[in-house]
This record gives C-alpha cells, sequence and structure tokens, in this order.
C-alpha cells in the first residue's frame, strides 16, 4: 500500500491519528477499512456515513497491485516542533504501522 500523509494539526490533546496496514486492510484508529475490493486500474471515492468522519482524502486507486492513497493524520501541536517539514511524506507499507511523519518536540532529561 502506497500512502500519502497529510499531517494536519489539531487542538492540543487531541487523540493522534494510528493507521496500519495488513495486506490491503488499512486501519486506522482501530477501524479497520478492506480495500480488497478495488480491482486494479479501479479508483474508489469512500463516502463516510453519518456522522462517521473518515480518515482519506481523495480518491484510492490500484496501480500495479499496489493501492494508493493519501491519508488526513491528526496530531498534538503540543509534542510537535514548531517547523514541520512541508514535503507530504509517501510511505509504502504491506504490514505493520505507519512511520509517525512529525517531528517532536525534543524531551530533556
Amino acid at each position: 500500500m502506497k500512502i500519502t500523509v497529510i499531517p494536519q494539526g489539531g487542538l492540543p490533546g487531541i487523540t493522534e491519528t494510528v493507521f496500519s496496514v495488513s495486506g490491503d486492510v488499512l486501519t486506522a484508529n482501530d477501524v479497520a477499512y478492506d480495500l480488497s475490493g478495488i480491482p486494479e486500474g479501479g479508483l474508489a471515492t469512500p463516502e463516510a456515513e453519518g456522522d462517521e468522519v473518515l480518515p482519506f482524502v481523495g480518491t484510492i486507486t490500484r496501480t500495479n497491485g499496489e493501492i494508493c492513497l493519501s491519508v488526513l493524520f491528526q496530531y498534538d501541536p503540543s509534542t510537535a516542533a514548531p517547523d514541520q517539514p512541508k514535503e507530504l511524506v509517501t510511505v509504502s507499507l504491506t504490514s505493520g504501522a505507519l512511520p509517525d511523519p512529525i517531528t517532536r518536540l525534543e524531551i530533556l532529561p
């Protein structure tokens, strides 16, 4: 899965978004999204139901067998360095946790 991460600072103390991947399943904050139904060359635009807030931004595609998508990564600005990188981070994962894309404040002993 090729994931482009779009960081978004929330209010101090918010619960930060946690993502993981297992094959064609993306889990965001303990909610699993099975994307295996997207065919090669196909695309999907997820739609929320009711008050549900989806982590996806834009369309999801499958190219050369790999699912490609963008996600919104909400983080607590009180733990983040003031100057975050300006470029978006793109990560390829087949399984495991999405690495934290935020530059964190240095904690002094």
